[in-house]
């Protein structure tokens, strides 16, 4: 059903998603064009961040603080 819900990003290798549950929610696809205008860079950045940084808890943290910054930027876009 998550997977569902949340269909997994294209940008991330499945290796990526299972190490990284969190890259899941950077999905952007199904929302509207405006919507994924937003979304985007922030996949964007998801992506660099999981290939430039060593895994380690403050790369996780980085990844939860830039998914609610995701969030909140798709969110001011929402009329």
């Amino acid at each position: 059903m998550t997977d569902q819900i949340h269909p997994a990003p294209q940008e991330f290798s499945d290796l990526e998603l299972s190490q990284d549950h969190i890259l899941r929610y950077f999905h952007y696809s199904h929302l509207p064009e405006k919507l994924q205008a937003a979304s985007k860079p922030f996949c964007d950045l998801a992506a660099h961040i999981v290939t430039t940084l060593p895994r380690n808890p403050e790369r996780t943290v980085a990844l939860r603080k830039l998914l609610e910054a995701k969030d909140a930027a798709v969110r001011a876009n929402v009329q």
